[in-house]
């Protein structure tokens, strides 16, 4: 997980697939989770769905309710993102409880930034913003700091999709995100705050600025050229160059 916030997607997925190796099965389902963590982070939703059912497999089975919780919430984001909205809702809401249950909280910014996501994919503004104010009240309390820059970024993504966007609001946020980013080294979110911002100014007639900002983060990868982030941001950076 540290290697894909760093910037290496690659490394990141190579060192996953070595831990298939591992014969204990809670460590198995561990593994197979973090697979799915993975997965969720590259927006693979095809690997994480088969990460997560295979964990919940394994941790029904064994009887790990912890990693079977966590494999029902990102079995549920891959689910909506495959266009099975209403069984994946379920399944997020399913996974959440039952987490919570075992009286787990720690990592209640990030569930709820995947909640906040799955709202956006079906167009719901209002509960994915109220997701996400929930999520950054809850931040002080757990270890969702690793996601906190997106966080930002999603609440600007939402606010600008209302009937009547306020821009400065929403490059607020984009800003925000690309400071945290910044400081945290997560290099993958920094790309990510990158886009929102630049996109932001491409439409307010600012394609210098935003192209500018854009190769600065783009040209300090190395790898990970295939995944979703960095095809749309070069994909980006060409419709502000032409």
């Amino acid at each position: 997980m540290a290697l894909w916030f760093l910037g290496y997607p690659e490394q990141a997925r190579r060192r996953i697939n070595e831990s298939q190796t591992l014969a204990h099965p809670y460590s198995m389902a561990a593994a197979l989770n973090r697979g799915a963590f993975i997965g969720q982070f590259c927006q693979e939703s095809r690997a994480t769905r088969e990460w997560a059912e295979t964990a919940v497999g394994i941790a029904t089975e064994h009887g790990f309710p912890r990693h079977a919780a966590l494999g029902t919430i990102l079995r549920g984001w891959a689910l909506v993102r495959q266009g099975q909205r209403h069984e994946g809702m379920a399944q997020i809401h399913q996974g959440f409880a039952a987490y919570r249950e075992l009286g787990m909280a720690m990592e209640d910014p990030y569930f709820l930034a995947l909640l906040a996501d799955a709202y956006a994919s079906s167009g719901e503004i209002a509960p994915g913003l109220a997701a996400l104010a929930d999520a950054l009240a809850r931040l002080p309390r757990g270890r969702g700091f690793f996601y906190e820059a997106e966080l930002h970024r999603l609440r600007g993504e939402l606010l600008l999709r209302q009937a009547t966007p306020d821009a400065l609001q929403v490059e607020e946020c984009f800003h925000q995100a690309l400071a945290i980013a910044r400081h945290q080294e997560a290099k993958s979110l920094e790309l990510r705050a990158a886009m929102s911002l630049c996109r932001l100014w491409q439409q307010h007639g600012k394609s210098g600025e935003a192209r500018q900002l854009l190769a600065e983060v783009y040209t300090w990868f190395t790898e990970g050229f295939d995944t979703v982030d960095l095809r749309e941001a070069r994909a980006l950076l060409t419709a502000l160059t032409d």
